[in-house]
This record gives structure tokens, sequence and C-alpha cells, in this order.
């Protein structure tokens, strides 16, 4: 079992040459350690990064404030499953288990099925509400259509947001449609035929943990998210710490870390990863078979080798994203021949 540090000193007595690593634990320490924060909640998923987190928590949280919880999706591999039962064997801990608000296969089937990643999923959800005809016109002209002018605000609402996503509008190009090469031609000569949405990310796990932090009043809410991996989730944030005047305040213990940091964390500290890593030769885990993923195929390979039964799951719960998606790529491939 993992050995507490009761102080800062031994905590970092073991700690690689690493500026990243050494400044980490001192933040995490000073964090979890603080008067301010009497309870606090760490989000556990079973995946590398998640390993390295529990592993700086558990040697920081000297007085055993740290509540342990995992969000069980229903498309979880049992790899993940038997790796969190070795986590609390290691570490001596308790990782609560906390199911979805709507389980994945009924939100998919009523509210929409992810495709591409949540961004572009919340933006065809949005477009799809408003009946969007899936046109190539001005910006003007669609806003006209699709929004409704609002006096008082001076400005268009609806799904001006989703408009201007569609329109390449936005400042940042990765809000624009445009950040997934040849989309938006895609769409317009394949209007998607089935609904497309972020709501089982949403019914599976950021409310689960909400309702957790609200009704048990947890004053810091801790979770693994690495500025490095890019997407909507890490550049949601500037740095690893958030407070929040009328909630929970947000930790991020590895929002610093990049690849070579972490691999220094596991060498130096002997952290090991579930058999999703070390034998099914995924680089990701999370809900298994998840169209988000840019290798779904391959993953789709993995699970079909080792969790049979998982694989007949999600072909039924997310059929129409991988045709999409796989359509989309062939119209992708041939453009690029052009």
């Amino acid at each position: 079992m993992v050995k507490k540090a009761n102080t800062i000193e031994e905590l970092l007595l073991n700690c690689p040459v690493n500026s990243v690593i050494g400044d980490n634990m001192v933040r995490a320490w000073s964090k979890i350690n603080s008067p301010k924060y009497q309870k606090i909640l760490c989000s556990i998923s079973g995946g590398s990064d998640s390993d390295v987190m529990l592993d700086i928590i558990w040697r920081c949280d000297k007085d055993n404030k740290v509540t342990y919880v995992w969000f069980d999706t229903g498309l979880e591999y049992q790899a993940t499953k038997d790796h969190l039962k070795y986590l609390e064997n290691k570490y001596n801990i308790e990782i609560q288990v906390h199911r979805a608000i709507k389980p994945i296969p009924i939100t998919c089937r009523t509210l929409g099925q992810p495709f591409i990643s949540k961004n572009v999923a919340e933006m065809i959800d949005r477009l799809q509400r408003h009946n969007f005809k899936w046109e190539d016109k001005p910006l003007e002209e669609l806003l006209k259509e699709y929004c409704t002018w609002n006096e008082k605000k001076h400005d268009w609402v609806g799904c001006k947001a989703a408009v201007m996503w569609w329109c390449n509008a936005n400042r940042t190009s990765r809000f624009c449609i445009n950040h997934n090469k040849w989309l938006k031609e895609f769409m317009i000569q394949n209007p998607p035929s089935f609904k497309i949405s972020k709501k089982c990310c949403i019914y599976a796990k950021e409310k689960v943990a909400e309702n957790i932090i609200s009704m048990d009043g947890y004053d810091l809410n801790i979770f693994g998210v690495r500025k490095a991996e890019g997407g909507i989730r890490a550049t949601a944030y500037k740095s690893c710490f958030s407070e929040n005047i009328s909630g929970s305040d947000s930790y991020r213990p590895l929002f610093w870390y990049k690849n070579e940091d972490k691999i220094d964390y596991e060498v130096a500290y002997q952290v090991t990863h579930s058999k999703c890593y070390t034998e099914y030769g995924l680089t990701r885990t999370g809900c298994a078979g998840c169209p988000y993923s840019r290798n779904f195929e391959f993953e789709l390979e993995v699970i079909q080798k080792y969790e049979p039964k998982l694989y007949k799951a999600v072909n039924n719960i997310f059929r129409d994203s991988y045709e999409y998606t796989k359509k989309y790529k062939e119209f992708c491939k041939r453009k690029g021949n052009k």
C-alpha cells in the first residue's frame, strides 16, 4: 500500500528532478491541506491520467478529507472495473460508484448520439432543434431565418452560436465548422438523418457530479484535465485552479503536465495502469466505443476481441453515428484525392 506523507518535506523526498512535478506536488499539498476545504471530492475514471492524479491526491491527503467517486456510465470496460478494485486495495480507499441520471442507451435514442466532438455535437444539436436546412447561405440571412432579434440585448437570440459556427463566423477557428475539414460540405450533401447531441456525457457524468457536490456540500472538486490534451474541455480553463464564490472551487492537479512529465511521475512512483493500456493496447479509456474517439474503429476491434458482450452493446447504441462518421471520413478522402 502507498504511504501517505505527513509533511511537505516527506512528500518531496522521492520526487523526481522535474520542476513541473515538484511545483505541482507543493501546490497539491497546499490545496488539499488548506483549512478552507473540509470536504473534497475527487473524480476517478480508471484511465492513465486519473491514475497519476489519484496517486498525487492520496499522498497529499494527510487528514483523509478526500472522497473518491467513479461515474458508471453503463459502457465501461471490465478491465476498468477490475482496475478500480486494484486501486481501492492499493490505497486502502473506497471509490464510490455513481450511476448515470439517464442511461446512455436511452439518452442516445431519445436525445441524440455523439458525433466527432462535444462542441460539434452541441452545435449540430442546436441547429437540429431549430429545423436547420443545412444550407450554405450568408450569416445575416441565416440569423434572420433561424434566430430572433432582441431589442433589449440588441442581439440575435436562439441558435446564434450554432449559426456562427456553421458560417465560420467565430474569431477562434476551433469554434468554427471548418476546424473539421470538409465537414460543412459533407453535411450539405449528406444532412444527418438521426439526432446528434452531447447529452449522453451530461447525464452520465456532468450532472451526476453537480448533484453530488450540491447535495453533499463539497467545497473543492478535483478532476483530471490536462492542457496538453487540447479539446474544448481543456481550453475551457486557463489554469489549474478555479475559485467559485457561490459553490465549490475546482482544482485540476494535472493541468500543466505534458506527456513527458506524466511518464516521469509514473516511473518515479511506480504507477500501474489498467489492462486497457497494458494488454488491450488502448491509448485512452472512457465510455467504451465512444464516437468522439478519433480511432473508434480500432477501439471497436479491441472491444470485439477482449470484451465481445460490450461490442454488441456499443454497436447498438452508436450505430448511426458510426455509419455517419465513416461516411464523412470517406468523403474527406475523396476530397483530398482530387
